[in-house]
Formats: structure tokens, sequence, C-alpha cells
């Protein structure tokens, strides 16, 4: 077969093996302590809502980018509810125009700003010290209604505490936001 041919054929094998990898869709359970959720309209920030109106003790936040206006109700809620909840947020927070920074310290849930890297990229939640949230999900209403994005809730006590070192250490070099 010819380069030409070749052209041809490679997307229709691709079509056909994707075909055959079943979708997972939103919501589904792995291994029987991950899930996975994807956006737009996956289910992504539900899961992350979820999440954290289920917390117990403490939740640590690393997010770039936040402007979910559904997760920063589910902080506040578990702030309210004496959750311990600590967020770090990139620097680009403080100034980006639809921040939820500003709303999350007004309600009292105690902010730092990470202004060490060019860019805090980090998209993490640390539920109870067992459960991680992580992925490309980005806290954001773009990242649920117009993003192909995912996010991983994983239930393991040894990945929350790696994730938890790391938090503390991204912490230690954070300034506080606001008053």
């Amino acid at each position: 077969m010819n380069r030409l041919g070749y052209f041809f054929l490679a997307p229709l094998v691709g079509l056909l093996l994707a075909a055959s990898v079943p979708d997972p869709g939103p919501g589904v359970l792995l291994g029987g302590a991950v899930t996975v959720r994807f956006s737009p309209h996956g289910g992504a920030e539900a899961l992350v809502v979820e999440a954290v109106d289920a917390a117990r003790t403490s939740v640590q936040v690393q997010a770039y980018s936040f402007t979910s206006m559904p997760i920063a109700l589910a902080f506040k809620r578990a702030h309210e509810r004496g959750v311990a909840i600590r967020v770090i947020l990139d620097k680009s927070q403080v100034t980006q125009r639809y921040s939820d920074l500003g709303f999350l310290v007004h309600a009292g849930v105690p902010v730092w700003v990470d202004a060490a890297h060019a860019i805090a990229h980090n998209k993490i939640i640390i539920i109870d010290g067992a459960i991680v949230l992580t992925g490309s999900f980005n806290f954001t209403k773009a990242a649920e209604a117009s993003n192909a994005e995912n996010i991983l809730r994983i239930q393991d006590v040894g990945l929350a505490a790696a994730y938890g070192e790391n938090w503390d250490r991204h912490l230690a070099h954070s300034a506080p936001a606001g008053p």
C-alpha cells in the first residue's frame, strides 16, 4: 500500500478502535477507590461539591484558577460546619476579574496566595486526610461548562499524605490573603 492509502486508512482504523473502547461516562467507579468524571457537563464540578459537602474534619485546597461559585459555596458550608478548610491559590487570583478569592476571605475561609512560582498550577483537594481530588479540572465555571477536563476522586490515605506534605511545603512560602 502506498502512503496515500495509509493516509486514508489511518482515520478509519482510529475510528474503529475508538468505537471498541467503552465510554465510562460520568461518575464511573474504577477499581473501587477511584471515581472519574469529565467536563463539559459531565459532573466534574458536582463531584467536587459532593466530596467537600461530605468532608468531616479537613479540606486542603490548591488551585490555579478559582471561579466556580458552587465549589466556593461548598467551601463556605464546610467552614460553617466546623471543617478545617484551608485554601492556597495562585497569585493570578488576586487580580483575576471573577476570582472567588474575595468571596472566600469574606466568608472567613483561610486563604493563602502562592506567588513563589511562575504559575502555582496545582489543582488538588485533600479531604479528611484520606481522599484526593485531582486532574486537569480547574475549579472554574468554564471548566464545567466549556472545557474538556477531568477529575479523579481517589480514596487512598498514603496518597493523601503525600499530597498533604506537598500542600504544607507550598503553605510555607505562601502569604495570607485578606485580613
